[in-house]
């Protein structure tokens, strides 16, 4: 399957379970794949033939920064709903880091992937 692929996308907004990771937002790092056919835009060569680069990343960064979750799961589950909503994406993977309270770790994250509803 075609993918388009957005690695190393900043974001901040409110996610964690301790006090000290709700009182202000924190950067995330994002990388996000859409599955989706890419014949007809490797054709065309047209933007209307495929998904936006700079819309998912604004609407990722947009989504984000008006959350706010205890757990980085459902942070990434909502981002999977919200750009089936918005695109015609077939499949996404997500997978969402942060700094972490953990010690002896620099990053902490999780990684979904979720296919399209028929």
């Amino acid at each position: 399957m075609d993918k388009i692929l957005i690695t190393g996308l900043v974001a901040t907004g409110i996610v964690g379970v301790k006090e000290p990771e709700r009182e202000f937002p924190q950067e995330l790092l994002l990388d996000i794949e859409l599955e989706y056919p890419l014949y007809k835009a490797g054709e065309s060569d047209s933007i209307e033939d495929t998904i936006s680069y700079s819309f998912v990343a604004k609407f990722v960064r947009k989504c984000v920064q008006a959350s706010s979750y205890y757990t980085l799961e459902a942070l990434a589950g909502h981002l999977v709903n919200e750009l089936f909503e918005e695109t015609p994406a077939d499949a996404v993977l997500i997978k969402i880091e942060k700094a972490n309270f953990v010690s002896k770790t620099s990053r902490v994250g999780v990684q979904i992937y979720r296919q399209r509803s028929i």
